[in-house]
């Protein structure tokens, strides 16, 4: 699993996402990651497919935020859906540099998850906070 936090405090957040999955019928897995497409943490799938939804996440986010600058009047991005024909794709900011990516069934109540969701971004929001991260050639950043 690629992360930009310390192993420990990956595991932390997993039980947050376990038990969304476990709440929402036919909810099949959910990442946790930072706005430029890391994996924070993952519940549901491998590391390699939860890489590659944080990378699709981010870019989903990024088009809602694109969209919201143009066309709504610089809103937040509060929730970007993708209808497939058996799959619900979920990516909602989740904290300050940080989204939540979920992966249902058709049969899910859309309802339902974005209401689980919501209420889990909010009494969790302070943890989930990314922090920016500083170009590597910027004052005070550390090289390898």
């Amino acid at each position: 699993m690629t992360t930009d936090m310390p192993s420990g405090q990956v595991s932390d957040l997993d039980w947050l996402l376990s038990g969304l999955v476990q709440r929402v019928p036919y909810t099949r897995s959910a990442v946790l990651l930072s706005a430029d497409g890391l994996v924070k943490s993952l519940h549901g799938m491998d590391a390699d497919s939860a890489d590659h939804m944080a990378a699709l996440a981010a870019g989903l986010y990024s088009l809602g935020r694109s969209a919201g600058a143009r066309f709504g009047d610089s809103g937040e991005v509060r929730q970007v859906v993708v209808e497939l024909d058996s799959t619900l794709l979920f990516v909602s900011t989740a904290g300050s540099g940080t989204c939540l990516a979920v992966l249902a069934g058709r049969e899910a109540d859309a309802a339902v998850l974005g209401y689980e969701m919501t209420m889990l971004v909010k009494s969790v929001r302070p943890y989930l906070m990314t922090p920016v991260r500083q170009a590597a050639g910027a004052p005070g950043a550390t090289g390898l």
